[in-house]
């Protein structure tokens, strides 16, 4: 047997339109959040990150710098570190 909630009878139909007008209303919100996020991932930055993120440290030991270092270097020049 299904319960059914006779408190709120148009609790769903509310609830229905508000995910609708939530939806619609920060569209655009969203659009803009994630072309910021396309932009970040798209910069020459990120492509170091990704480099770094794949060498282990005993290669960056024998390039005689350490991650802390690598991640200063690649962040420096936009002043973030």
């Amino acid at each position: 047997m299904a319960f059914s909630d006779t408190t709120a009878p148009f609790a769903g139909a509310a609830t229905s339109a508000f995910l609708v007008t939530w939806r619609v209303v920060s569209a655009p919100f969203r659009g803009f959040w994630l072309g910021l996020i396309a932009m970040a991932e798209a910069s020459d930055r990120m492509e170091q990150v990704r480099e770094l993120n794949e060498m282990t440290d005993d290669d960056l030991a024998r390039r005689g710098t350490t991650r802390a270092d690598e991640v200063r270097r690649i962040f420096a020049s936009c002043g973030v570190v």
